[in-house]
Formats: C-alpha cells, structure tokens, sequence
C-alpha cells in the first residue's frame, strides 16, 4: 500500500541566520501569470523614469589654467594620468583620482597645439605655435631641479598635431606636410604633401598601425601607408573637417568632425559615400574620441555641448552642458569606459560620466542584479510611446533650442523644395541625391 505524504525540504525557506534574506518561492508557469507583461511594462516605465531621475553626469572640475584649455591627452597606461595643454603655453599633468594637478610645465610660447603620450607611457610630446617638438619626461624631476625636455626638435613651420605610433619609436606630426619622425633623429624620415596649404590634425590608426589619417584645410581627408612614399587617397568634402579619430574596434572605420555641424562615419575603403551622417549639433563640431568599447563615440562642439553618439546612430543618446562652461574645444574618453573629459575655453576641465544615471562606486550583487534586470526591461520596451518620449527626452539650453528648431525649419524647407523641383521636372532629368551623398564632393586617389 502507497501512502502519499507532503515531503517539503527545510533548506528551500529557512533561512541560516536572521540576517539572511526570506526565500520567496517563485512558479515560472505562464498560465499562472496572466498579467506578467502589463507588469513587467510598468517595471519598464518606472524604471526610464528613475534612470531619467538619478541622471547626474556631472564629476568633478579641474581648475588651474590661466587660459582656454586646448588640448587633451590619456596617459598610454596609466588610468589616473591626464595631460593637459592651453592657450599660454602652459602643459599641466592631472590626477583624476585625487583630482588635483600633479606638474605645471611652461612648455611652448604661444597655443600648445596638441599633446600625444609615448606608446609605453614613459614620456610625451608637445607641439606649439613656437615652432617646436618637445619631448617631456612623465615622471616630474627632482626636488630643485628644473624642468628640462628630454628632446626639442625645431621646425620651418608651425606644428598643428601630433600623434604616437601604438608599439614603435616613430610619431607623426601635422603642419604645412605630415611628417613621419623617428624619436633618435632630428628630421623627418618621410614627409606627406598633396598641395595642401595646410593639415590640422593627424592620427595613427590603432589596429592598422601602419596607416595614417589626417585633415587638411582644402576640406580634404588624406589617408597614408607609411610603407608607402606617397598619399593612399583623399576625400574633399563640402566644409572643411577639423578633427578625426579611428574606431579603436574596427580597424578601416573612422569618423571626422566637420564645421557643417555633423559628424561622418567612413569606410576607408568605400570613401564616396560616409556610412553614417551623425547629427544634433547646432555648430561646428570641433573634437571626437571613441570610447575603448569601439560602439561610441563623443564630440564637443562650439556650441557649448558635449554628446554621446552610438557609432551606428545618426542621433545622440546623451547630451551635457552647463551653464559656465563655454565653446568645447577637446575631449577625451577615459581608458575604462567609464568618463569622458572635456576641455573648454573658460579655463576648466570637466570630468562627466559616461552613462548619466550609473552609480559610482562598489555595486552589492543585488544592485548588480536590478541593473541588468532594468536595463532588460527597458530594452523590452523601448519603442513604447511613454517609454520612449521619457527615454529620450533631453533639457536644452534656450539659444541651443532655438537654434535647432531654426536647422529643422530649414532642412524641412530644403526637402519641400527638392519634393517639388522633382515634382515639376521631367523624369530622370533630376537625379535624387541622397543625404549621404550630399557631403561628399569627390575622391581623389
């Protein structure tokens, strides 16, 4: 004879000691749960409103420079370690996590141009209105001993970027041509000219080590081997570019800010058309960085804002602004994903975070696990209408609100007169420019 008896298990609900928390049985039975995906939206939507709540980007400012900050650089190994430049001539080296300024070094007469650290971290390099390359070390000398560089270069022209090779003692500076220099040997190995009057800035490709990128005032993008004696290639746009920066995860990706207020993503390898026009600046963008990830990408701009672009979006996820800080001039994006910093013309730099709503500090695991549970909720429903609005709401400055309702008034009267010049024309006579066409001018190779 089978008797039937309720066999329950002490270990499932008892807890070990008082401070434990209460073990909640849980049936995973959709029939039992009729309502599961009305309240799992409401999770949703509480969630995006806290998210929105908690959003305070804003870190930390490091103030020391007696003029406008102009350039930014990371140190190649150190997380801590920023290098500064500014309008005076002033280089400044910073400690993020003490947030206080370690050296000042009165490197150049006139603008520091540009900064770049050596590849292993122990030295770095600056380029100025003076006419000069300096190379610093990073360690700050002894105590009553004057700052000295290891190395100064002298030039014919004036010096607008320079940048390191990722493993080698070679680096490459910008001016009236694109120099390639060796650190032991005072002139260049091999220069780059193709009759531009001038460049304004040139950077290493990551991956590819041995390619070069640069900007050039003809509204050009010249791209180097420097396996090779002359230029790969070159993209003339329609407004001159100021800045670009590779894709630190896809090795023949780039994007360029350009004073049409966008900013283009290429394919080196498909020049004619960029794969992404990224837009919502309201004036020239005058910087970009990538983040370590390669899936974003940071831009500041003369119109005193900074904003987050996924590298796949046309439009920003994020943007930051206050009231102080004026036209953005660099930024950087820290080596672990986790801040972005600014530089600006009122003499301060901003330390932001790079996801507003993160919280700093040790996450417990149940924190940890209500983050990732939110953010599965939101991704749920994120192109719900009320999740949606709330996610991507932004506050604005009045002029920048203005100023963006003015380009929208714009660009929608630009496409109604292009709806009707086809309209009223003959077939085929009128070719459809896309938007991703309408930048590009040529490639020369």
């Amino acid at each position: 004879m089978k008797v039937k008896v309720l066999c329950r298990n002490p270990d499932d609900y008892v807890r070990e000691t008082t401070r434990d928390i209460q073990r909640v049985p849980r049936n995973y039975d959709r029939t039992l749960h009729p309502f599961e995906v009305p309240r799992e939206y409401t999770r949703a939507l509480n969630a995006t409103k806290m998210e929105r709540l908690f959003a305070k980007p804003f870190v930390a400012s490091l103030g020391g420079h007696r003029d406008g900050v102009s350039c930014l650089a990371k140190h190649a190994k150190s997380l801590s370690t920023v290098l500064s430049g500014a309008c005076d001539g002033e280089v400044k080296v910073w400690n993020l996590s003490r947030r206080e300024c370690l050296r000042t070094i009165p490197a150049h007469e006139g603008f520091v141009r540009a900064i770049c650290s050596r590849f292993c971290g122990t030295s770095f390099f600056t380029v100025g209105d003076d006419k000069t390359v300096k190379q610093w070390r990073m360690e700050a000398p002894g105590y009553r001993v004057r700052e000295e560089p290891l190395n100064t270069i002298l030039g014919k022209a004036v010096y607008t970027g320079i940048d390191h090779h990722q493993s080698e003692g070679t680096f490459a500076t910008c001016g009236q041509t694109v120099d390639i220099w060796d650190e032991q040997r005072t002139s260049p190995i091999r220069s780059f000219s193709w009759g531009v009057d001038s460049f304004s800035c040139v950077r290493y490709n990551p991956v590819e080590t041995e390619l070069l990128a640069s900007c050039a005032s003809d509204r050009s993008i010249v791209l180097y081997d420097m396996r090779e004696s002359t230029p790969l290639k070159k993209v003339i746009m329609k407004l001159r570019s100021n800045t670009l920066c590779w894709n630190p995860m896809e090795a023949y990706n780039f994007t360029c800010s350009n004073e049409d207020y966008n900013l283009y993503t290429y394919d080196m390898r498909y020049l004619e058309t960029p794969v992404t026009v990224h837009m919502d600046h309201v004036s020239a963008v005058l910087d970009v960085d990538y983040s370590p990830t390669g899936k974003e990408f940071v831009s500041a701009s003369f119109d005193r804002t900074i904003r987050i672009f996924p590298k796949d979006k046309g439009h920003s996820r994020e943007v930051y602004h206050t009231k102080r800080m004026q036209h953005v001039i660099c930024v950087r994006w820290s080596a672990d994903n986790k801040y972005v910093l600014s530089g600006s013309d009122e003499m301060n730099i901003r330390v932001w975070k790079a996801n507003a709503s993160e919280k700093l500090g040790v996450l417990t695991s149940r924190e940890k696990a209500a983050v990732q549970y939110n953010q599965k909720l939101k991704a749920k429903f994120k192109n719900h209408p009320k999740v949606r609005r709330i996610a991507h709401h932004r506050h604005l400055p009045r002029d920048i609100f203005k100023q963006k309702r003015e380009l929208r008034d714009m660009k929608e009267a630009r496409r109604r007169k292009e709806q009707n010049v086809h309209k009223h024309s003959k077939p085929g006579s009128v070719p459809i420019v896309t938007e991703k066409e309408k930048h590009v001018v040529t490639v020369v190779e």
